[in-house]
């Protein structure tokens, strides 16, 4: 690899391969090491933290630093039905969160509470089903070669049984 001297941020890098944290420009650094590498660590290592059975129903949302005014806050979404199960063990999350970090990171958790539709799902691959029919049907029937127009035909069958 070879150095260059004299860039705009550095006064000394190489060439070569960087990580991307090397690459940021230094304001941007700081602000990722004070709330960033917080929020990533838990996602991270959030089966570790919470556990199996609520690692299942549950995930971080967003964390939000402390400042003067409040409290350094972890915003966790869960599945509607469980959430009895995760208000049992808030005390438990903080503690082996605050553990994890070396330093008193999260003060309180607050819950929001999701519903995992899966009907939503079935019902927009049907519409997707349909798409086929309606809105291709046009430029199918204006192709001039038989057998590419045959070919779409089929194709457009093979994806409706679907």
């Amino acid at each position: 690899m070879q150095f260059k001297k004299d860039t705009k941020q550095r006064k000394i890098s190489f060439q070569g391969l960087r990580s991307f944290r090397d690459t940021l420009p230094k304001n941007i650094k700081k602000i990722i090491n004070k709330k960033g590498h917080i929020y990533s660590e838990t996602l991270n290592n959030w089966k570790y933290i919470v556990g199996e059975k609520l690692f299942k129903v549950c995930y971080p949302k967003s964390f939000k630093n402390s400042n003067k005014f409040g409290n350094s806050t972890l915003t966790v979404m869960i599945k509607r039905g469980h959430e009895i199960e995760l208000e049992y063990s808030k005390k438990e999350i903080i503690n082996k969160m605050n553990s994890f970090f070396g330093f008193s990171v999260v003060e309180k958790l607050r819950l929001i509470g999701f519903d995992d539709d899966q009907s939503f799902l079935k019902s927009h691959k049907n519409i997707e089903t349909n798409v086929t029919k309606s809105k291709y049907q046009n430029k199918i029937s204006n192709i001039k070669n038989e057998k590419i127009k045959k070919s779409l035909i089929e194709l457009a069958k093979v994806f409706r049984e679907k």
